[in-house]
């Protein structure tokens, strides 16, 4: 029982300390919408803030999350200069559906396949999505949250902001 207590704790800490200021992990080979391979290093905002959100077809409160920020991104970019990055987790299997559905929703985000998980392993997202990050113009994690309800979007661009203005 200790060791498993202990086990929890050391992940938690993990998860933490991913939260503080840990950066975002460089050479993950991710697939472009036209299957392209780039390197997660590329992922880059000219030192503006990016939210990276980690996302999946089938997850109904992703596509719901995008959906409201691309009401608002216009905006946003042209207050904040932040980028989304949309980091899709759909598999092998369904990862032939992403190209459609992003032109369907008509999002203008960059979009990634990470189809084997790598980087969302990397960043300890595993298959619990929507889960969104926000990474400094000096490519440090500096906020994390897990989940979406209507209006977490405004918690994020306020987040986005606090971090831009330190």
């Amino acid at each position: 029982m200790k060791k498993i207590i202990f086990t929890l704790a050391l992940t938690l800490m993990g998860v933490v300390a991913m939260a503080q200021n840990a950066k975002l992990p460089e050479n993950i080979s991710l697939k472009t919408l036209d299957g392209k391979t780039v390197q997660s290093s590329e992922i880059k905002n000219d030192g503006k803030p990016i939210i990276i959100s980690f996302w999946a077809t089938w997850c109904k409160p992703c596509n719901n999350e995008l959906d409201a920020i691309k009401e608002v991104y216009e905006e946003w970019q042209n207050e904040t200069g932040v980028k989304l990055v949309a980091i899709s987790i759909d598999d092998t299997r369904s990862a032939a559906r992403v190209k459609p559905w992003v032109d369907g929703k008509d999002w203008p985000y960059e979009v990634y396949l990470d189809q084997n998980k790598d980087l969302a392993r990397a960043m300890n997202v595993g298959a619990d999505v929507p889960f969104s990050f926000i990474v400094d113009g000096n490519g440090e994690i500096v906020w994390q949250h897990k989940g979406y309800q209507p209006g977490a979007e405004e918690e994020l661009i306020e987040q986005v902001r606090s971090f831009i203005n330190k």
